[in-house]
């Protein structure tokens, strides 16, 4: 009996975001897994945000996160939620402005970070391994962020649905 065919594969190009959705669970599912077998509990959505409070070594705003990620506000203010649920991060007052909020690692997130740091190694060193593998496929995602910055999804699927409609 031969194997079922990859659905999604059989679509081609216009199967992209299934195809970037499914690639991400999948590198999202193995790093959960490597840390769950070194007895780390950590999810791989905190990387980011960690990352920068690590890299930064300094309290910072979720928006100027955000930024530095190119992902939305919500996203980084989900994700810090969470890692202060765990203890990760704390929210602190900013020096400047009291009103403004800052994230920043508490002693048990820098604790966490320094043993996560030879795990992290790893992770970059087998993306990379795997980059290389796949054609230098971050080349072509690189590309795919210009296209989608010169002219989005969202505008492209509306110029074709405008052309498609008949007048009423």
């Amino acid at each position: 009996m031969s194997e079922d065919p990859d659905y999604s594969r059989g679509f081609g190009g216009a199967a992209l975001a299934a195809r970037l959705r499914r690639a991400s669970e999948r590198l999202d599912r193995d790093g959960a897994r490597v840390y769950a077998a070194h007895g780390v509990r950590f999810e791989q959505r905190w990387y980011g945000v960690m990352r920068q409070l690590v890299e930064h070594g300094r309290p910072m705003a979720v928006g100027e996160i955000a930024a530095i990620l190119h992902i939305t506000h919500v996203s980084v203010s989900e994700t810090s939620r969470s890692m202060e649920k765990a203890g990760i991060v704390a929210s602190v007052a900013a020096v400047e402005d009291g009103r403004r909020r800052l994230l920043d690692l508490t002693d048990e997130g820098r604790t966490l970070a320094a043993r996560l740091t030879p795990l992290w190694n790893a992770f970059n060193g087998a993306a990379r391994e795997l980059d290389a593998e796949a054609g230098e496929l971050t080349r072509l995602l690189d590309r795919l962020d210009d296209a989608l910055d010169e002219r989005s999804m969202f505008d492209r699927i509306m110029a074709r649905t405008e052309t498609d409609q008949e007048p009423d």
